[in-house]
């Protein structure tokens, strides 16, 4: 429970591996200054795919040779060749959702039913990360539907956290989250809907950012629907801002995709002067000691880099919230689910199942009216209780982590202890009801079950800036760098590939 050691100089780099968890932004200084080609770069993290894929399982397909043959054209472009200049993301290697159409492959969702099914045009993140110059080296596995807070599928198997191999590195984008926590990518993209991006950033020791609805395109008919969206995942602060810049802006194929494009900012003010509420129930759940011990260092960080930290309470509840996920679930994702599970029930994981039945029941119980009047109240409590702040910090989960292939059934027991009712072990989901707010997590130390937590910086409405000012901040207060002494020990040598960091 204890801040990240430093990252070692990249220039006393040797092994391919510390090449693989070099970050974006210093690895587009080391192509522009001709210190490393992005060649080298592709290698070395297709090598480091290579040694934790057998455990990990981070990726549904892997394109190493189209990837490598485009890093030979964007190594072109640093040494001026053809006289194209480098884009944003020119020869960085990008692992993106598989549910993250592209043309002519796959389009599966991790279901079994979609089996040979086809994309037929690119999702708008594609489109970007390609404009980009990135290069999309591999795809990532999600749990069925990008359904849950866990990543494992009858079609793909199960997906493991590098940090523990025993735990799951969360959902729905955990393929995303692994695959940077194991060295294997540099940039993820991934989705929110309920905490699909901010809990597998939170078991991983990555970065993840929930952008406010309509900053990032999607991809119909769930781009309709306001508690999702897609977004960027990184290793450190300033590449989320580079990625969350690429992917942001209009796009005609959604039409609630928000202009003008915002740009973040490169660089920020520091914290000095800033008021933070600290909120760790968040009126409804029951943070485990050693998350709520974390979030507190983090919050003790901000106060000694001078910013104002008050500790407040929402008036939430555990009903209010359940009316308003129950009623927005089933009237639109859960019935798309539903809509498969009438005819492809058998072919489905249980998981799936459970969640079409629980939707099916719901939407007998409470009305899309229902959902929206208790909605639209919690949406004001948390505005109201904001007014006075810059921001608000609360946990990103409740518990440290998941174990590795369980459906979440039953209760949530990890280690032969009880921890409650799965649906609170993320503390998520009030704010995709509360989806114009910006909320990015970053990291908060780790824990005694081997694998990082994190913290979710609240902003207020559409004010994505702010998040970012105190998470770069936080990165130089309490600094988590994937150096060589603070990494996963998976893949560090061919002979024991499946070792746990603790």
């Amino acid at each position: 429970m204890h801040p990240y050691e430093p990252c070692a100089d990249p220039a006393d780099l040797a092994d391919p591996a510390d090449l693989a968890y070099l970050s974006a932004t210093e690895v587009r200084r080391l192509f522009e200054a001709r210190e490393l080609s992005p060649v080298e770069l592709m290698r070395a993290v297709i090598d480091r795919a290579e040694r934790t894929e057998p455990v990990v399982n981070a990726f549904t397909e892997r394109l190493f040779d189209k990837a490598l043959a485009q890093a030979r054209q964007a190594e072109d472009r640093f040494l001026g060749k053809g006289g194209l200049t480098p884009r944003p993301l020119e020869g960085i290697p990008v692992a993106t959702k598989e549910k993250h159409a592209i043309a002519g492959r796959s389009l599966t969702e991790g279901s079994l039913v979609h089996t040979g099914t086809t994309a037929t045009e690119n999702a708008p993140v594609i489109d970007r990360i390609l404009d980009a110059g990135g290069i999309i080296h591999a795809r990532t596995t999600t749990p069925e539907f990008s359904i849950a807070t866990f990543t494992h599928s009858r079609l793909w198997g199960v997906t493991r956290n590098p940090w523990n191999p025993d735990l799951t590195p969360g959902g729905s984008s955990g393929g995303a989250g692994a695959s940077l926590a194991a060295g294997s990518t540099l940039l993820a993209s991934a989705s929110d809907i309920g905490g699909s991006t901010r809990i597998p950033a939170a078991f991983t020791g990555t970065v993840g950012f929930k952008a406010p609805y309509g900053r990032i395109p999607g991809t119909a008919p769930l781009s309709a629907d306001h508690y999702r969206g897609d977004g960027p995942m990184a290793r450190t602060v300033d590449d989320c801002v580079t990625f969350a810049n690429v992917l942001a802006g209009p796009d005609p194929r959604d039409h609630v995709s928000l202009r003008p494009k915002l740009v973040l900012p490169a660089a920020y003010d520091t914290v000095a002067g800033m008021r933070v509420a600290l909120c760790l129930r968040l009126g409804a759940y029951e943070p485990h000691p050693e998350i709520e011990a974390n979030t507190r260092a983090v919050a003790r960080a901000l106060a000694d880099a001078g910013a104002v930290v008050e500790e407040i309470e929402l008036p939430w509840t555990r009903d209010d919230l359940l009316v308003s996920l129950a009623a927005h679930f089933s009237t639109i994702f859960g019935a798309l689910v539903s809509e498969v599970a009438a005819r492809h029930r058998d072919r489905m994981s249980a998981y799936a199942v459970a969640f079409a039945d629980t939707m099916a029941e719901a939407r007998e119980r409470v009305s899309y009216l229902d959902g929206l009047r208790v909605e639209t109240r919690l949406q004001r409590e948390l505005a109201e209780a904001m007014a006075p702040f810059d921001v608000l910090l609360c946990p990103t989960t409740a518990v440290p982590g998941l174990p590795a292939g369980d459906d979440l059934l039953g209760r949530l027991v990890v280690n032969g202890e009880d921890h409650g009712e799965p649906l609170w072990a993320a503390m998520t989901a009030p704010f995709n009801i509360n989806n114009r707010c910006p909320v990015l997590n970053v990291p908060s130390g780790h824990s005694s079950w081997g694998v990082p937590t994190g913290v979710q910086i609240v902003g207020h409405t559409y004010d994505d800036p702010t998040v970012f000012r105190v998470g770069k901040a936080l990165e130089q207060l309490r600094p988590w760098s994937y150096g060589p002494r603070r990494r996963p020990l998976l893949g560090t040598s061919p002979a024991s590939p499946a070792s746990p960091s603790s």
